[in-house]
Parts: structure tokens; C-alpha cells; sequence
């Protein structure tokens, strides 16, 4: 099994990936030992050591080391070896008037092309780290709203089957009643289709819970998950600050660092594209030997190209006008950034305030009425449709419950997945 190999630089930022993805939503990082079971730590730590889309930096982060190396490269030395004046005609048919050179040539670069392309290369490996922790990021992200909404669907099965046994009891009281002459056959023919849809809506969220389960198996590249329940409370929150400070932590995250390492890549595509413009000296040192008199001398020459500095222009303003973009796209992703920001803190303190009303007031109040409908309807006051109208309205306000505790999980996810930071957990 292949991991993940990050850079120094990079361990600091990733292990606080780690720690965002584990304490997104509360959920318990110290889970049972039982192997049905599913955490989200432990979901979190076999996705960063299988998953496919996470190992695809692997081969590119060779690829630019290998071109880093090749940046620190000088000039190639050459080696000429020229011969003159012989296979001709006249006094040149042989070769008692030829001439043989031996040279070495090479180029001497200026304008520190070489701490260009080095820093070049430099950048570009640091973009592509940000890339990656961005990425890692976005997969844990990810992972953790399905594993949230995962989670939900098990609150929903334990919701349906408490529908279920409602359903149950309830008809089962219905036909007492009816055996007793005390209730007609048409109520319980009604409670039979409504224990009916209960099992239904019962089978249908187990399935998919399994789909659920399968979509979590997928990010460490599994098709058949072994687990069956995961752990987590869904209704244990953790402490959001005021969004000022949020948003300012925001601008420093790994989304945001990318735009600023491709603008840094840019500013050394121009640096280098100018060194470019600068021409290179080429030499040449060696020695002739003339065979008509069997003597020798040293040969020099230098070449430096003309009007080479103006062939460049076309590529430069081409690299200016890529680095005016990426400063436009940041601007673009910071205003982006802003309102998803602003949307997850508003919408996470909107859900939580339901959360805390119906767990408060709400639900003790329609368990209440439940237990006092119940009464009354044993001592034959009130009607079966008076009954089952309770119980909906407490079983509705229990999912409105589940529902609200998920979309305040999620935008609390949102919300650590945009600043790259654990929110403080509550006391």
C-alpha cells in the first residue's frame, strides 16, 4: 500500500487538515473497537492513505522535482572538430592542404537565466503542494458531508422505527378496541395501511442507509463496506466566532494560497521570459592544424545575436496579461469565498436556533400532549383521528429536528473546511 508523501513545509498544514476533518461535526475521534463500526476519524485516515485522487500529485511532484534538477543545469560544453580544404580539386583532390580544428564551444549565459529557471521550477513545486493540500482538503470536506448525511439517515431509521412501533401498538390497541365493539372496523383498517407505510418508509431509509454507506466506501477505493453503523452525535456542536475573524482566517486558507502561489508562478514566468530577452555569448577556443606545413594555432571566436532582445516581446506581454488574470481570479475567489463564508455561518446559526427550540420547547411540549391525547383516548374522549394526529405532528417535529441538527453539521463543515481550522469545541 502507497501513502501520501508530503514535503516539510507541507506536514504542519496537513496534519491541521487532519485535525479539521476529525472534529468537524463533534463527532467522537476515540470510536469503539467494534469492526461494524465506522468513525470519522477512522473514515478519515483510510481516505487519506487510499484515495486515488489524492495520490495523483505523486507522479507530478516527481515530474517538477526532475525539472527543478535539469533548472540548476549550466551550458552544455561541445566539442568541434572541423575539417577543410580536402576532396576538392586541384591542389585540395588530397588532403596534403587540409585543414583540422578541434574546439570546445558553449554558451555563457547572462542576465542570471539560471537562478530564473530555478526559481521557476521552485514556485511551481510550491504551487503544486498548495494544490495538494487543497485538494486534500476538499476530499475530506467532502467525505465528512456524506458522512454527516449518512449519519442522518441513521437518526431517520431510528425515527422510522419508532413510527413503526407507534404504528403497531396503535393498531393493536385499535383492534382490542374493536373486538370490544368499541372502535369501528374502518379506523382499523386505517392504522393496518398506516403500519404498513411505516415499514415501508422503514425499509426504504435502510436501503439507503446501504447506499450511504457504499458512497463512504468509495473514497479509499472499497466497493463492498464491511461497516454497518457509524458513530458520531449528530446534536454536539462547537463554537463559531464572530465571522469578521472567520473571514479573515478564510483569506489564509489552502483555496485562497493556491491563487496566490500561481501568481507567484506567473511573476517567475515573466522574470524569466525577461532574462530571455537578454542575449546569450557564445565562444569558441581551440585548435587548428594545417597539414601543408604540419603547424598549428589556436582558433577563438564569439557570436552574439542581434535585434534578439525584440523577438521576446510577444511572449512577455503574453505572460503579463497571465498574471493580470490570476490577480483578477483572486479577487474573484476572495468575493466567492466571502458569500459561501457568510452563507454556511448565517444558515449554521439559523438551524442551530431551531435545534435548540425544538429540543427545549417543542418536542417536551408534543410528547406532553402525546401522553395526555393518549390518556384521553383510552378513556374513550377522544378519536382515533385526534390520536394519530398527535403522534404526526410529534414524529414531524422529531424529523424537523434531525434535519436541522444535519444542515447545522453541514455549514459548520463548510465552515471549517473554508478557514483549514477546528472550531473550538464547547465546554
Amino acid at each position: 500500500m502507497s501513502f501520501i508523501r508530503l514535503s516539510g513545509a507541507a506536514v504542519q498544514r496537513c496534519l491541521s487538515i487532519f485535525a479539521v476533518a476529525i472534529s468537524l461535526t463533534s463527532l467522537p475521534v476515540f470510536a469503539s473497537s467494534s469492526p461494524l463500526s465506522l468513525s470519522l476519524a477512522k473514515a478519515t485516515a483510510i481516505t487519506l492513505a487510499n484515495n486515488p485522487q489524492l495520490h495523483q500529485f505523486e507522479p507530478k511532484n516527481d515530474a517538477l522535482v526532475g525539472q527543478r534538477e535539469n533548472s540548476e543545469l549550466g551550458p552544455q560544453i561541445n566539442t568541434d572538430i572541423e575539417l577543410e580544404n580536402f576532396a576538392g580539386s586541384g591542389n585540395f583532390s588530397s588532403t596534403q592542404n587540409a585543414e583540422l580544428t578541434l574546439a570546445l564551444s558553449s554558451v555563457i549565459e547572462l542576465g542570471s537565466k539560471r537562478g530564473a529557471r530555478t526559481m521557476l521550477a521552485d514556485t511551481k513545486l510550491q504551487a503544486l503542494e498548495y494544490r495538494r493540500q487543497a485538494a486534500t482538503l476538499d476530499v475530506l470536506g467532502s467525505l465528512t458531508r456524506d458522512f454527516i448525511q449518512a449519519l442522518a439517515i441513521q437518526e431517520y431509521i431510528s425515527l422510522a422505527e419508532e413510527a413503526r412501533d407507534l404504528a403497531a401498538n396503535t393498531l393493536a390497541a385499535l383492534e382490542n378496541r374493536a373486538k370490544q365493539g368499541a372502535a369501528p372496523d374502518y379506523e382499523v383498517r386505517r392504522a393496518r395501511a398506516a403500519l404498513a407505510q411505516a415499514k415501508l418508509r422503514l425499509n426504504s431509509l435502510r436501503r439507503e442507509h446501504q447506499r450511504g454507506l457504499v458512497k463512504l466506501a468509495a473514497y479509499w477505493g472499497e466497493t463492498a463496506p464491511k461497516w454497518t453503523v457509524l458513530e458520531g452525535d449528530l446534536y454536539q456542536f462547537r463554537e463559531v466566532v464572530s465571522y469578521e475573524e472567520l473571514y479573515r482566517e478564510a483569506q489564509s486558507s489552502p483555496a485562497i494560497t493556491v491563487l496566490a502561489s500561481e501568481a507567484r508562478t506567473r511573476d517567475a514566468e515573466l522574470a524569466l521570459l525577461k532574462t530571455q530577452s537578454i542575449p546569450d555569448i557564445n565562444w569558441q577556443l581551440g585548435v587548428r592544424q594545417f597539414e601543408n606545413s604540419d603547424d598549428t594555432a589556436f582558433v577563438a571566436g564569439l557570436s552574439i545575436p542581434l535585434f534578439s532582445g525584440t523577438r521576446n516581446t510577444g511572449a512577455v506581454k503574453a505572460a503579463r496579461a497571465a498574471q493580470n488574470e490570476v490577480v483578477f481570479e483572486q479577487a474573484s475567489a476572495l468575493l466567492k469565498m466571502h458569500v459561501q463564508l457568510f452563507e454556511a455561518y448565517s444558515q449554521r446559526a439559523q438551524h442551530l436556533a431551531a435545534v435548540n427550540a425544538y429540543r427545549n420547547t417543542i418536542l417536551p411540549e408534543l410528547s406532553a400532549s402525546l401522553r395526555a391525547t393518549q390518556q384521553a383516548y383510552e378513556a374513550g374522549r377522544y378519536s382515533y383521528i385526534e390520536l394519530i394526529a398527535v403522534q404526526r405532528e410529534l414524529l414531524n417535529a422529531k424529523q424537523a429536528l434531525i434535519e436541522n441538527a444535519a444542515a447545522a453539521s453541514l455549514n459548520q463543515s463548510t465552515i471549517e473546511q473554508l478557514v483549514a481550522k477546528p472550531l473550538t469545541p464547547r465546554k
